[in-house]
């Protein structure tokens, strides 16, 4: 998830990450998805006909119609195997709310993974400015109740082995 205050700045943040993408790990990335070594390659030309394998038909071929569709270098095409290939919400700590809030809705989901795309910054954002609106929603606790992550998933603590409890003396 990328997060900035608008659009324009969270897709440039993108972008910015995308770009870093260096053009080996692109090309091994490249080549696992069409089933076929891409580093001989022109990385400033187009893609080459990429004939049949075992590999993912489906990957294969959404690789090459992006490819032919967008008019895309085997470089570009390289730098999108590289990136993080799945879904990204991209967008203002508002839009990226109104997101996941709509998915909660409609049941797409019952809950969310978040990964960030670089650590701390990334982190950062999403604890700083989404929390707060998915708290503004109603969709994210504002405290905890028990003081211990045992407590707050209601789970009784076990006996420790090395230091039983006290029990008073009989006799």
């Amino acid at each position: 998830m990328w997060r900035t205050d608008t659009l324009a700045e969270a897709q440039a943040k993108k972008a910015r990450l995308d770009s870093l993408v260096h053009p080996d790990s692109g090309l091994a990335s490249l080549s696992i998805a069409l089933g076929h070594d891409a580093s001989g390659f022109d990385l400033d030309g187009p893609l080459p006909e990429i004939p049949e394998s075992n590999a993912s038909k489906s990957g294969r071929e959404r690789f090459v119609s992006l490819a032919r569709r967008d008019n895309l270098t085997v470089r570009q095409l390289a730098q999108i195997a590289g990136s993080f290939g799945g879904l990204a919400i991209v967008g203002t700590p508002a839009t990226i709310a109104a997101q996941m809030e709509e998915w909660l809705f409609t049941e797409a989901c019952d809950g969310f993974n978040v990964m960030f795309p670089y650590v701390p910054g990334g982190l950062d954002d999403f604890v700083d400015k989404v929390v707060p609106e998915l708290q503004r929603r109603g969709l994210f606790r504002l405290e905890y109740q028990g003081e211990t992550l045992r407590a707050n998933l209601g789970l009784p603590r076990p006996e420790n082995r090395f230091f039983p409890s006290a029990k008073p003396a009989e006799g």
